[in-house]
């Protein structure tokens, strides 16, 4: 008991160990374990973003909510691409013992992140109504829900550096102070979402617009306390100001690692938007139940990811350090413990999807669609979780390249036409888009393990 308190201890106040070195599942379990609880409450926000939401009895609110999510998976994805070259190439710098090229690196990607989110803010708040008209639609919602979307999109910067500077704290090995951002970002925001949406104590309720300004400020916050420690030094590296002085050889090898990892998620984010068109054609109802039961999809799959980067993480450092063999040994490791992590969660979505669904909605139509979502796409979970593990792996090698050509393959030559195909031509609706996406991430998962037994990433220069 003294030796795993003592483990805890040495989590919570940031590992000094080594990471190329020593047992590899203890390596993955002292970045996994922060990794996991700063993606457990990023998802457990989206749960309770989602649920005070509910609270107005508003339909078009939710899929407000659900609309401009998709287009935030945009932003997310060029904030994820910008994230990967920046773990990578902090990774492999930290795995030479180079700190300075370290904090050199980090600024850079910095610099690009903030040049990219305000080109963002500009497209946003100028086209939201557009967008959200884009989707299909109402007048009636694009009324109620364009405040929204505009306040998340105009503020998308911080969205973006929270991603970034944390990608930046994975690949050190600082997973620690990552974690403990998004406790603090994402707890600032579940404290003032009620606040502001229903109007709680001395706060107005704002409705829509107060869970956008909540969560601006929660991420807002988090970004400074971010920087503060960048600034600071941790015991692996420093950003110093001189840092920021535009170095374009740095910032152009960021930016060509960061189009693949962009890339890929912007393709994957591309055929959410279509996917989302098409359960929008069966009504509000059906999206609603689609937007809710992605919300509790999140929420199981974000912990995952952490074990997932965890990897990407040790995949960077070992070939830094010259030691391919043992980062294609964490790979394998971590995708089996993720494999069981899933199937869990599978498990408990085939028995319990109805309570699940009833904690968010009476409505029985949307409670049935919801409910259909989250039977049919955890049965894709088992191979999703070796896909995650292993694109990440890619990245975290610095081949961003190939994750984009195996989601290029999935989501837009099997995923898109087949989900269209199921739903209008056979009629099956939404049942048969979700039969889709268990099939199509099942298919990336096997493709992915195909093509890293090749070994083709272990020599990817960085």
């Amino acid at each position: 008991m003294k030796r795993i308190w003592s483990a805890i201890k040495e989590i919570f106040q940031g590992s000094e160990r080594d990471f190329t070195k020593g047992s590899i599942k203890t390596a993955l379990f002292f970045l996994a374990i922060p990794m996991i609880l700063e993606m457990a409450m990023e998802s457990l926000f989206a749960i309770v973003d989602i649920y005070f939401i509910s609270k107005l009895d508003s339909e078009n609110a939710t899929a407000t909510i659900g609309l401009t999510e998709v287009f935030m998976f945009i932003v997310m994805s060029v904030a994820l691409g910008i994230s990967m070259a920046a773990t990578a190439v902090v990774a492999r710098r930290i795995g030479e013992k180079n700190e300075d090229q370290a904090g050199t690196a980090a600024a850079q990607a910095i610099i690009l992140a903030v040049l990219v989110s305000c080109v963002i803010a500009i497209v946003g708040v100028s086209f939201a109504e557009d967008l959200l008209r884009l989707m299909g639609s109402s007048e009636e919602l694009i009324a109620e829900g364009v405040i929204y979307t505009k306040i998340i999109l105009g503020f998308n910067v911080v969205l973006v550096l929270l991603y970034v500077n944390n990608a930046i704290f994975r690949g050190a090995g600082d997973a620690n102070i990552a974690m403990k951002t998004l406790w603090l970002a994402n707890g600032i925001n579940i404290v003032l979402d009620p606040c502001l949406i229903l109007g709680l104590w001395i706060f107005p309720k704002w409705g829509l617009m107060g869970a956008a300004i909540a969560t601006c400020i929660g991420r807002g916050i988090g970004v400074l306390y971010q920087f503060y420690h960048l600034f600071k030094g941790t015991h692996r590296f420093k950003v110093l100001v001189s840092d920021f002085k535009i170095k374009l050889n740095i910032i152009k090898k960021l930016f060509n690692i960061s189009l693949g990892g962009a890339g890929q998620h912007l393709l994957t984010s591309a055929s959410w938007i279509f996917i989302a068109r098409i359960i929008n054609e069966f009504g509000a109802e059906a999206f609603a139940g689609y937007t809710y039961s992605f919300r509790v999809i999140v929420f199981t799959i974000l912990p995952s990811w952490g074990v997932a980067m965890a990897a990407a993480t040790l995949v960077g450092q070992n070939l830094g350090a010259n030691q391919p063999e043992r980062a294609e040994k964490t790979v394998w490791t971590a995708a089996f413990y993720n494999m069981i992590l899933l199937a869990v969660i599978s498990v408990v979505f085939l028995i319990a999807a109805e309570p699940v669904m009833r904690i968010f909605t009476d409505n029985p139509i949307v409670i049935d669609n919801g409910v259909m979502c989250l039977q049919i796409v955890c049965l894709g979970y088992i191979f999703y979780a070796y896909e995650m593990v292993i694109g990440q792996s890619f990245n975290g090698a610095g081949d961003t390249v190939t994750p984009t050509i195996l989601n290029f393959i999935c989501f837009w030559i099997i995923q898109i036409p087949l989900a269209y195909f199921l739903a209008k031509v056979v009629g099956l609706g939404p049942k048969g888009v979700y039969i889709t996406i268990a099939i199509s991430s099942s298919i990336l998962a096997i493709l992915a393990i195909i093509v890293f037994r090749r070994g083709k990433w272990k020599t990817q220069k960085v």
